[in-house]
Parts: structure tokens; C-alpha cells; sequence
């Protein structure tokens, strides 16, 4: 349910599960934060993308039952991408729900497709939002932005989603991963050494 392949020092992870909105399993975060935490030493730029029309719906309701909303799990994932030495780039092709968000707000970069929406409906549902991520959601849109998605409950467009700085570009679907690349080419063009002591200015 996650496929990864490696063009050199540019790592493309797709959650390939399009037949359940890409809801994410325990063992799908699991493989993911390993796969973010190996690149660490291997990667210079990670795109993260889903396949199918949908980012990913959040959380597997039949996991949310068995605890997934607590598992540290989601932390260990956001951790790892936020502390990467790499250039992460979160290529969203669609939707963006619930704990989904964690991954994409711990990503450096965020682009979307037109018709994407973005909510973390975790008031209605009665689950808090991962911890790490309501500062870095604020720290990208505003306090009151983030508590019009968070506690509100609002879902955002794409053309809100850019306004606001929670995503940096806006591309056709068929020009989503080219644009991710795009975005990778200096950084991959760098060395190692370059690309992470340019990131940990930002830390």
C-alpha cells in the first residue's frame, strides 16, 4: 500500500491504497516512517503523492476503533520529515483529511491539484488533532486560520489553501509530479552537505 521508488537521490512514497481514499493504516504510517527516516541518509529531495483522486482520507475508521488515533505512530512519521536533511515535498493530488495532515504540514513544500480540499474534522469526530500538528499548522497559516479548520471544522479549496500559505503552488493533475520535480532539481543538483545545512537554517 506504499510504493517507493528511488530515482537516485530524489525519492517518489505514493500511499497506493486509491480503492479506500488512501485511509491510512498502522502498518502503512509504520512503513512510511521508515521509509522517511532511511532517506535521511540516503535522500536529497522525498515527494510524497497518492494515487488515485485522492491525497488521502485520514485515518482507517476500522484502525481509528482499534486506537490508531493515539498511536505515537503519526508523531514518529511528522518527526521524521520535519527533522529530515532532505528537501520534502508534499504532491497532493487530491483531498487532504483528518491525521493525513500531519505528514503534509512536517513536508518543507505542499503543491496541490485545483479541485484538492483540506479539513481535520477532528471536532465532530471527537478526536484530538496530533499534537505537533496544530503549531505547525498555525505556524503556516495563522492562529485563526488554523482554528477555522480545526475547530470550526471548515473545509478549505485549493484557492484558500494558497492564500493562506498552506500550499505554495496550484498545477494540473497531469503536472503535479513534473512541478514536484521541478521544485527538487537545485537541491538535488547540491550536495548532501549543501542541501541539509540550507534546511537547518529554517530549524
Amino acid at each position: 500500500m506504499i510504493r517507493l521508488e528511488k530515482e537516485g537521490a530524489l525519492w517518489l512514497v505514493t500511499l497506493e491504497r486509491p480503492d479506500k481514499a488512501n485511509a491510512l493504516t498502522r502498518e502503512m504510517l509504520t512503513r512510511l516512517a521508515d521509509i522517511a527516516e532511511a532517506a535521511a541518509g540516503e535522500a536529497r529531495a522525498l515527494i510524497l503523492t497518492g494515487a488515485g483522486k485522492v491525497f488521502s482520507a485520514g485515518m482507517d475508521l476500522a484502525a481509528a476503533r482499534e486506537g490508531l488515533a493515539t498511536d505515537p505512530v503519526w508523531e514518529r512519521l511528522s518527526g521524521a520529515l520535519a527533522r529530515a536533511p532532505y528537501l520534502s515535498i508534499a504532491a497532493l493530488n487530491g483531498t487532504l483529511a483528518g491525521g493525513a495532515f500531519g505528514m503534509a504540514l512536517a513536508c518543507d513544500l505542499r503543491i496541490a491539484v485545483p479541485g484538492a480540499k483540506f479539513f481535520y474534522p477532528v471536532m465532530k469526530l471527537g478526536f484530538l488533532p496530533q499534537p505537533s500538528d496544530p503549531a505547525r499548522m498555525a505556524a503556516l497559516i495563522g492562529p485563526a486560520r488554523a482554528r477555522m479548520i480545526l475547530m470550526a471544522g471548515q473545509k478549505i479549496t485549493a484557492e484558500e489553501a494558497l492564500s493562506w500559505g498552506l500550499v505554495q503552488r496550484i498545477c494540473p493533475p497531469e503536472d503535479l509530479l513534473a512541478t514536484a520535480r521541478a521544485l527538487a532539481a537545485d537541491t538535488l543538483a547540491a550536495s548532501c552537505e549543501h542541501a541539509a545545512a540550507i534546511k537547518a537554517l529554517f530549524s
